[in-house]
């Protein structure tokens, strides 16, 4: 049963296209990918909302999750996410069973 989150960042300025860019250019996005896990990890930009940037973000179960939410690259994101004063607004889904 995978889980997907996604994570819309929020900011001013462009900050949260730079806070992504930032990411991807840093190396985090490459290791968060690398997780054990890991089925996605995408940036994407809405076209009606220049400020947004939606993170589209997948694990195989809730223990490949919380791994990754005790990782050292969970620092490194905050700081980031403070750096460029952005909000967040999370969903969490999770897929069906095969066969229910």
């Amino acid at each position: 049963m995978s889980i997907t989150i996604n994570i819309y960042y929020k900011g001013e300025n462009g900050n949260a296209k730079k806070f992504a860019h930032e990411m991807a250019s840093s190396g985090i996005v490459d290791r968060v990918r690398e997780e054990v896990g890991n089925e996605r990890y995408e940036y994407f930009f809405p076209m009606d909302d220049k400020e947004t940037v939606l993170l589209i973000d997948q694990w195989i179960d809730e223990e490949a999750l919380d791994i990754h939410h005790k990782s050292e690259m969970m620092r490194q994101i905050a700081e980031l996410r403070s750096k460029y004063h952005l909000s967040m607004k999370v969903e969490k889904f999770k897929s069906l069973e095969e066969g229910k």
